[in-house]
């Protein structure tokens, strides 16, 4: 079975204060406990994808710097390929600086550094591994021309593609009909649609608004409230676990990361969902972006100690 995954995505050092609140603008809150972990939504769902399960090749740019270093040794850890992962001698690392609250939600900022560098020539210098892949994981958080260049090739090849459209950006219809399966969130499909999303009515609308405009399959992500679906000849709602969230940060990658891996054993699609929601449940459990995401024995035990699918 080929369960080869390439993601093409971002590669951040993740530097988190937990504080009692978000700060409001000009205001300082103290009180806060520090910590600093590799993450970045391309570098969070390639590590999500292969502790799932997934053989997974990561194409990335890092700066040629500690940061950069310490993701790459990181990686190799977890098993993932890093042949075409690009140190930039002149461009320093991406950061991301993240408050968390006391309830585990987060406000995040991003440096970017190199990321915004990766090009559509990296991209066309690993065609040929892409082009080996079963599924190809795509995110926002590089240049689109470089994330439409790599959904290019793998539709040429009849590759299945899963584009998470974070962070949002305006997304031109060239992409989206390269795109096999598409992972919104609420706000985002909101702002993709048009339509405010208040009931699985709304749900519905939106996200055939977004199959009209050439995607395949819509899953729109809702958080404790589970997934919307609309493809596969199906229409519905798959429910999340219920668990104490201590920090939501890297949820929606690990979310993509593990529905990437379990599509790429051709689970069925609602049964890859539930493995997703499972995989983003025990995250949010735990502190930090990478860190946080669990391994595939952590995964299993957990769906096996919870109800399945009816």
């Amino acid at each position: 079975m080929n369960k080869r995954i390439v993601v093409v995505g971002s590669s951040n050092m993740d530097m988190i204060a937990r504080i009692p609140r978000i700060p409001s603008p000009g205001e300082t809150v103290t009180g806060g406990e520090f910590a600093m972990f590799p993450g970045g939504k391309g570098a969070n769902q390639a590590v999500a994808a292969s502790r799932a399960g997934g053989d997974v090749e990561l194409i990335a740019r890092v700066g040629n710097d500690l940061f950069g270093k310490q993701a790459i040794a990181g990686f190799t850890l977890d098993g993932i390929k890093t042949d075409h992962m690009i140190r930039d001698n002149e461009t320093a690392s991406g950061v991301a600086l993240i408050f968390v609250d006391r309830q585990g939600e987060n406000s995040i900022a991003v440096a970017s550094g190199a990321n915004m560098k990766l090009s559509p020539g990296d991209i066309d210098a690993a065609r040929d591994v892409i082009a080996l892949a079963n599924t190809l994981l795509l995110q926002l958080d590089i240049p689109q021309e470089t994330v439409k260049a790599a959904a290019r090739i793998a539709h040429q090849r009849r590759m299945r593609v899963i584009l998470n459209p974070a962070p949002w950006n305006p997304i031109d219809d060239e992409l989206l009909r390269y795109i096999s399966i598409i992972t919104p969130n609420k706000t985002e499909a909101e702002m993709m649609s048009g339509i405010k999303i208040e009931s699985d009515a709304d749900l519905s609308t939106a996200a055939k608004i977004l199959q009209s405009r050439g995607v395949e399959t819509v899953l729109i992500t809702l958080g404790a409230q589970g997934a919307y679906l609309l493809g596969f000849g199906l229409r519905e709602r798959i429910p999340a676990f219920r668990v104490q969230a201590t920090d939501t940060t890297a949820a929606g990658d690990v979310f993509n990361g593990a529905l990437a891996a379990a599509l790429a054993e051709d689970k069925p699609i609602r049964e890859a969902v539930h493995f997703a929601n499972a995989a983003a449940a025990l995250s949010v459990t735990r502190m930090g972006g990478q860190p946080s995401i669990p391994f595939r024995n952590e995964i299993d035990a957990f769906l096996n100690a919870s109800p399945g699918l009816s």
